[in-house]
């Protein structure tokens, strides 16, 4: 079992998402350079927060050209897992590997602090350690988390249960009030139709530890180690 980090220029969670598999979940993991092509000894690959290529343009705009995201589109292809984190899930949006865009905050400001999420479906392989409709504290820090779609695109999230996470009240209370950055229908997070791919705005891998203000994000991961395992045994 092995997974890796992808590294762009501007990554700046990469080390945090490292530090999250090999102490926390005790795994396995390498660093990717965004040149690379060859992800055929991992079992998932993290695409982590930050500002690729400087998000010049548009976030992860020039990221998704990157030699590495050709292979990383073949080996979600392959059914392997992938978990995209703020920045990460722009360039999965970006690349097509998750449908819609994210675009700048309702009010236009960088946001950073803890927000309260619902997990809206334990059927996938990022959640299966998580209860449905169980809240976590987790930290966002983005200036471009504004998920948008079109209302086809929205009616298919809703129909395979393909919305993952929503942004809640600390009751799970989905209100207008407790979306950050203004989101359509408070959405925090979104998979693919084959639910290997996951994409989501809040960092998880910030909140693993305690000392930090929240370990919420801790059965995040768990559970995409566990699947994992499942699948080489």
């Amino acid at each position: 079992m092995k997974f890796g980090v992808i590294v762009f220029p501007g990554s700046n969670c990469d080390h945090d998402a490292y530090h999250v598999i090999s102490k926390h979940v005790g795994q396995p993991v390498d660093f990717i350079c965004d040149r690379d092509t060859d992800l055929s000894s991992y079992n998932a690959v993290i695409i982590p927060g930050g500002f690729s290529y400087g998000d010049y343009l548009r976030a992860g705009a020039l990221a998704r050209f990157s030699p590495v995201m050709n292979s990383v589109r073949k080996f979600a292809q392959s059914g392997r897992l992938v978990l995209g984190i703020c920045n990460g899930f722009q360039i999965l949006c970006e690349a097509g590997l998750l449908p819609g865009a994210l675009i700048r905050n309702r009010d236009l400001h960088f946001i950073c602090e803890h927000v309260f999420v619902r997990v809206e479906t334990s059927e996938t392989p990022f959640t299966n350690e998580l209860e449905p409709a169980s809240v976590l504290r987790i930290p966002i820090a983005h200036a471009e988390g504004n998920y948008v779609c079109d209302d086809l695109t929205l009616a298919e999230l809703k129909h395979d249960n393909r919305i993952v996470f929503r942004y809640c009240d600390q009751n799970g209370e989905i209100t207008a009030a407790a979306n950050p950055n203004g989101s359509r229908d408070n959405i925090a997070g979104i998979c693919n139709r084959e639910r290997n791919v996951l994409g989501l705005m809040p960092h998880p891998e910030r909140a693993c530890e305690e000392l930090l203000g929240s370990s919420d994000g801790r059965d995040i991961f768990r559970s995409l180690a566990a699947t994992v395992a499942a699948a080489a045994a």
